[in-house]
């Protein structure tokens, strides 16, 4: 039983209060309407662009959204465990910084001399190390996630150009050749990085005790303070489980971009985007990671339409921008119905 099942059960009170009709439409159409959105746009991409729906193309936006993908799962466990609340709750602003940071010390390490297997593992170190400080900044010194993570996340972006001197250092090493391959059917290997790790992800959280506990730490906090879970410990494993994510996406980054990337800020809002939309994905309207990749796949087939059609990629933030209206201001005034 998914954890979205776990805390959503029908029928489970006896003194269960009456539906809220307006409330109940207003729910389906936001979770049905974005499936519609994603038929709709993939309808019309695929009439207007050429290959749009080839399995070449197809296999091409999972590649490409593998960074933000992984990015976005990440922040996805901090909006689990943090609540819904983005100012206050569950947000991780740093993730991008983090991956650039992480990519960096990925190729400074390979450019030293240092062998594949001591770059990863100094790479995801490096992730955890800033997932560390965020969980620490937030649950132990009691800053506002918003104002912690955004702090943290200058300090990385700084680290960041004091290592590569702000410009791009190049990296090539067996490991990378084969990550950014593709199959004989012309997928690339990130395209399947990012299913195994959505899928390693989803059992963890959807279908675990740990998971469960997540879920009742963000969802319900003082039930979970009565049931005796250790909520400051769950909030920074979270951090730090988005800190992994961040170390991990800066090693796809070096292997996408075949080097350091000084642009990770740019990151930042896609990554943002992808996590908040992937609420209305799931039927109770609450972060999944399935309701992610989801999300990852509705942007970078967005992304990639405008592209085929020759649409300027300015208006790709805006329409990120607009997204992020939506849902955040839906869902507020659905679960201000609930309360």
């Amino acid at each position: 039983m998914s954890a979205e099942v776990e805390f959503a059960p029908s029928g489970f009170s006896a003194v269960e209060p009456p539906p809220r009709p307006v409330g109940n439409f207003a729910a389906a159409a936001l979770r049905f309407g974005s499936l519609i959105a994603f038929a709709a746009i993939l309808i019309i991409f695929s009439l207007t662009a050429p290959y749009f729906l080839s399995i070449g193309n197809i296999g091409n936006v999972l590649g490409q959204s593998a960074i933000s993908g992984v990015l976005a799962i990440g922040l996805t466990i901090v909006l689990i465990a943090g609540g819904s609340n983005v100012v206050t709750g569950g947000i991780d602003l740093s993730l991008a910084a983090n991956m650039g940071l992480s990519a960096a010390v990925y190729v400074s390490l390979t450019q030293l001399g240092y062998s594949d297997a001591t770059a990863i593992a100094a790479t995801i170190l490096t992730g955890a190390l800033i997932g560390t400080v965020n969980a620490i900044a937030v649950v132990y010194a009691g800053i506002v996630p918003l104002l912690a993570t955004l702090a943290v996340m200058n300090v990385v972006a700084g680290l960041e150009l004091v290592l590569t001197g702000n410009t791009v250092l190049p990296a090539s090493t067996p490991f990378l050749s084969a990550l950014s391959a593709s199959d004989p059917f012309g997928i690339p290997v990130l395209a399947y990085v990012l299913l195994g790790f959505t899928a390693i992800t989803t059992a963890i959280v959807q279908y675990t005790p740990l998971g469960l506990r997540l879920y009742a730490v963000g969802e319900f906090p003082d039930a979970a303070r009565a049931a005796g879970l250790p909520l400051r410990r769950l909030l920074a494993g979270a951090f730090v489980a988005s800190g992994v994510s961040g170390g991990i996406a800066g090693i796809l980054s070096v292997s996408y971009l075949s080097g350091s990337t000084t642009g990770a800020g740019e990151m930042l809002l896609p990554v943002v985007v992808t996590a908040l939309l992937g609420s209305v994905f799931s039927r109770r309207l609450v972060p999944t990671v399935t309701g992610t990749l989801l999300s990852a796949l509705l942007v970078g087939f967005l992304v990639n339409g405008f592209q085929l059609l020759n649409i300027s990629s300015t208006l790709v933030s805006g329409v990120q921008g607009v997204l992020i209206l939506i849902v955040v201001s839906a869902t507020t005034l659905l679960r201000r119905q609930e309360a």
